[in-house]
């Protein structure tokens, strides 16, 4: 795929071609856990990277109704490489909405081509550690800006990244956002730890040891509730739940591909079929500004038809889908990422009930 073929709509052949080479290079992004360089780089080159910025800076400006195709599209593909995407794009949100142009002239240029990566490091302050007494990333001020320590415990391919937009916790309890080099001293990124599944997506610490951070990288704050100022605020929004839905479709079509020389999955492949076009038409009428039910019901609903989706599969697929390789096993370990991405206390409550059997 040659540079500057942007993709223009989630209906864009390009997307197909994408997608392709996208799932092409799946099995072997799981058995290494390598970090997806070549997909980031297809991703780049296809003018994926320019989805989510404004005109003003480069990017198409896609509305949210257009992203979210589009995330369906990919997470199908590769959910690892989505899942990247998304949080390359939450750091993106984030320096867009920020009021420090300087900042935005110096770091949207690259990131817009693909020619730096940046991520964030901001559970700690939405849905991770809040239950410790203390914050796990603290901040006080100094004349020339703010000294950082402590840690941000899940950061997305920290150790490919130029930039960590982060968050830390004063003194007087109010929070900051910052856009972090990943090369001043006292930044350490330790090798990250296998997981169930998507461990190619290098998440894991950042430890930060009296790191010196000039007033000309703060984002945003300080405030009470940093995270809700700017664009990008309302962490999480529906792109947990999209690629969830993007995953289970990945697992139906296997599914319905395997139903066609063995009639019996017919039923329950139709059946899985019937639920994720549902759940994709009420995600695209959220994404469009209708609220026809609340993120955090569509979000249990979605992961509920990933778990059950990708077990479906990997029933159809016998044996061969239990040997590492191949997809139906991938989608499995896949599908419990949801459980433990950015899931809310209602959504984690509703997603116990249903495995207890409970109405």
């Amino acid at each position: 795929m040659s540079q500057h073929s942007d993709i223009t709509s989630p209906d864009d052949s390009a997307l197909d071609q994408l997608c392709e080479a996208l799932v092409a290079l799946g099995p072997e992004l799981d058995r290494t856990d390598a970090w997806p360089s070549e997909q980031l780089r297809l991703c780049g080159e296809a003018g994926v990277f320019r989805w989510f910025v404004p005109r003003r800076w480069g990017g198409l400006e896609w509305s949210d109704a257009d992203i979210t195709r589009g995330y369906l599209r990919l997470g199908a593909a590769c959910l690892t490489t989505a899942f990247v995407i998304t949080q390359r794009t939450g750091a993106c949100q984030r320096i867009v909405g920020s009021e420090n142009e300087p900042l935005k002239e110096q770091l949207l240029g690259p990131l817009v081509t693909g020619e730096s990566f940046a991520t964030v490091g901001i559970s700690h302050l939405t849905t991770s550690r809040r239950h410790l007494s203390r914050p796990v990333l603290a901040a006080h001020e100094t004349t020339e800006g703010f000294v950082l320590d402590g840690y941000s415990p899940w950061v997305t391919g920290a150790d490919h990244a130029s930039t960590i937009v982060t968050g830390a916790v004063l003194e007087n309890g109010q929070q900051i956002l910052v856009a972090l080099p990943t090369d001043l001293p006292g930044v350490a990124i330790p090798e990250p730890p296998r997981l169930v599944g998507l461990s190619a997506s290098h998440t894991g610490e950042v430890r930060l040891s009296n790191v010196k951070l000039p007033h000309e990288c703060l984002l945003a704050g300080p405030a009470e509730n940093v995270m809700k100022i700017g664009v990008g605020a309302g962490t999480g929004g529906l792109q947990t739940s999209t690629l969830a839905i993007a995953l289970a479709s990945a697992a139906i079509d296997f599914l319905e591909h395997e139903a066609i020389a063995r009639p019996d999955l017919g039923t329950p492949g139709a059946e899985l079929r019937r639920e994720q076009l549902d759940l994709t038409d009420t995600l695209l009428a959220l994404a469009s500004g209708n609220a026809v039910c609340t993120n955090d019901e569509l979000r249990a609903r979605a992961n509920s038809l990933a778990l059950r989706a990708s077990q479906a599969a990997l029933a159809a697929a016998k044996g061969t889908g239990y040997v590492v390789g191949h997809p139906a096993g991938r989608w499995c370990r896949e599908a419990l990422f949801f459980l433990v991405w950015s899931c809310p206390q209602g959504v984690m409550a509703a997603n116990l009930c249903e495995l207890a059997g409970l109405d």
